[in-house]
């Protein structure tokens, strides 16, 4: 079993920043993937980026990247979402996911473990 402990989230008003962190525990492996979600009231969960063991990394093209990065620190198993430029459109809860391997993946169900999700607010 793999824990996710999803942190950093909150109210921002447009054009603003958070930070979400991602803290997995429990029996991780040595090579995963970690990967952000998010999913609005009556919409879909919807992939936002995902990183690699070694750093590689994708994103949703048509609305975070170049706004969005991820980032991880292996030693500390977590993961980072820095979201920038914020706009009211990005409010929804965020979830961290967990892949065993190596390969990059955007579809919730090649995830095998999630997170319980935390609250980002924009406000206009």
């Amino acid at each position: 079993q793999v824990q996710l402990v999803e942190s950093g989230g909150g109210l921002v008003q447009a054009g603003g920043s958070l930070r979400l962190s991602c803290a997995a525990s429990g029996r991780t492996l040595s090579s995963y993937v970690m990967g952000w979600f998010r999913q609005a009231p009556g919409k879909e969960r919807e992939f936002v980026a995902a990183i690699n063991w070694s750093g590689s990394t994708r994103y949703r093209v048509d609305s975070v990247k170049g706004r969005f990065t991820i980032s991880r620190d292996n030693a500390k198993n977590t993961v980072y979402l820095q979201m920038n430029s914020l706009k009211p459109e990005d409010t929804a809860a965020y979830y961290c996911a967990y892949r065993r391997g190596d390969s990059l993946a955007e579809l919730t169900y090649a995830y095998d473990y999630w997170g319980q999700g935390i609250q980002v607010t924009v406000s206009s």
